[in-house]
């Protein structure tokens, strides 16, 4: 599951800024986690240290061979790379509402009828969750991820079920 991605390179000695798709940053970017990566060829990487500096997550993280990414050069070729953690590594969810992203994608959406809708291949976290849905004729359809618009979702049955206000279809 990615649970960031490395942006720009901060200063001069190796530091790295991340864009944190998590929803916590301090238990998975602590001192000594190990993140997987893609591509995996950068990787694995260990965050040697963390900070926050006016908002943006700051790491400094050791490299395969085990060597401090230490210069801006280094930094920068890591630029855009994900992080990753192993999805047996996720905590078991407390609220049976809650759901991880990985669990919705991939996900069949159907209409209150049963009419297919689509399938669910993304989520989208801007403000309120998106869950987006291709379409099969073409296109995505950002639905949000609300009880009212989506009253059920059932992961083991492989769908979600959206019941759209009248013309959220016709956008």
């Amino acid at each position: 599951m990615v649970v960031g991605r490395i942006g720009r390179p901060h200063g001069v000695r190796g530091q790295v800024t991340v864009e944190v798709r998590t929803d916590d940053p301090d238990l998975r970017f602590t001192s000594g986690a190990v993140l997987l990566t893609d591509p995996t060829a950068r990787g694995p990487l260990t965050v040697a240290s963390a900070r926050w500096h006016s908002g943006t997550l700051l790491l400094q993280l050791t490299g395969p061979d085990g060597e401090l990414v230490a210069d801006r050069e280094s930094a920068d070729a890591l630029r855009n790379t994900q992080l990753l953690v192993p999805v047996t590594d996720l905590p078991e969810l407390d609220d049976p509402e809650d759901f991880y992203d990985h669990q919705l994608v991939g996900l069949a959406a159907q209409l209150p009828d049963g009419s297919p809708l689509g399938e669910v291949t993304g989520v989208r976290h801007e403000g309120t969750d998106l869950l987006v849905v291709r379409r099969p004729d073409g296109g995505d359809l950002l639905v949000p991820f609300v009880a009212a618009m989506v009253p059920t979702v059932d992961v083991p049955g492989g769908r979600v079920v959206v019941d759209p206000p009248e013309g959220l279809l016709d956008l």
